[in-house]
């Protein structure tokens, strides 16, 4: 056998030495608290700073310099807003102040309210449409037909039929939303039905109630909590829609849309009697659709790797 010659002379000049690197690197610790949050999340933070401002403003609106928003003062009628009346007064002597201010608490109420109930109702009919196949035509064509009335007259046409209050407003508005959540949860089931661990699921032997409770249902939360976000801010408009042209809440609660409706008439001479509350609907409205695109980048898996 032949033996291996000596191996040549290596020349330590041309060699490179690599860096040593730490067999781990430190993660990156993740923003935590709330700044951690505003910075993350600018948008959705100060959506909800403004709409918790509004909220503070509805419940402690009677300690906050107020007066009684629906006591007449024919003498101090149309005053331009000064010290004593930071908002000036309408036609027939009252606050504005005092009045948006106590109109903050129907239009929180009645944007909650509706997004609550319409959340609740299509969610049932999204479900049952969605996973029983013999009810999904006749709900989904009760659905299309409901859909092809604007929110907005349909909501008119309902409170025709009953007498102007809060309840018959939350209601008629409740009634004009469920299509819009019913066809999004739909729709969401209607994908989920044909994941393979549903299928896996029903092959094991799982009943339908505990199919939907464990499988669809917690699935079909994120869509419709961002969906009654924006439902929220539509109740709101249109509230304040059926108060101005006399068919939502009575003249004598103080509403954002009762106030623009008393102003309407002097709206050249006396324009601060409707920017005001105007301002109040926007920003509240502002405030919601912040919260509810924070929520939606927040719960989409998509949004979330981006971040």
């Amino acid at each position: 056998m032949n033996q291996p010659g000596p191996l040549p002379p290596v020349d330590e000049s041309r060699l490179v030495v690599a860096p040593v690197l730490p067999d781990i690197l430190p993660a990156r610790k993740p923003r935590k608290g709330v700044i951690g949050f505003i910075r993350t999340n600018p948008a959705m933070a100060f959506g909800v700073f403004l709409l918790a401002l509004m909220v503070c403003l509805a419940v402690f609106a009677p300690f906050l310099g107020t007066v009684d928003p629906t006591s007449l003062s024919p003498a101090r009628r149309t005053r331009l807003p000064s010290e004593a009346y930071w908002f000036g007064t309408d036609m027939l002597g009252r606050d504005i102040y005092s009045r948006v201010l106590y109109g903050t608490r129907v239009s929180l109420m009645v944007g909650f309210s509706v997004a609550i109930l319409a959340s609740i109702a299509g969610l049932v009919i999204g479900l049952v449409s969605g996973m029983v196949r013999w009810a999904d035509s006749l709900i989904m064509r009760m659905i299309d037909g409901m859909m092809s009335i604007p929110p907005i007259l349909l909501a008119i046409a309902l409170m025709a039929l009953t007498r102007g209050s809060m309840q018959n407003v939350i209601i008629a508005i409740t009634i004009a939303e469920i299509p819009r959540v019913a066809r999004l949860v739909r729709g969401v089931v209607l994908t989920l039905r044909e994941q393979p661990y549903v299928d896996g699921a029903i092959a094991a032997g799982t009943r339908m109630p505990r199919l939907i409770f464990r499988h669809i249902l917690p699935n079909t939360l994120a869509p419709m909590i961002v969906q009654a976000t924006y439902i929220c801010a539509s109740a709101m408009i249109v509230e304040a829609i059926l108060s101005f042209i006399g068919a939502g809440i009575p003249p004598t609660v103080p509403t954002w849309g009762n106030i623009m409706a008393d102003g309407r008439t002097l709206w050249q001479v006396r324009p601060h009697i409707i920017v005001f509350p105007a301002i109040f609907l926007s920003v509240t409205v502002l405030a919601v659709n912040l919260v509810g695109d924070g929520l939606r980048d927040a719960l989409d898996p998509r949004m979330a790797k981006r971040l």
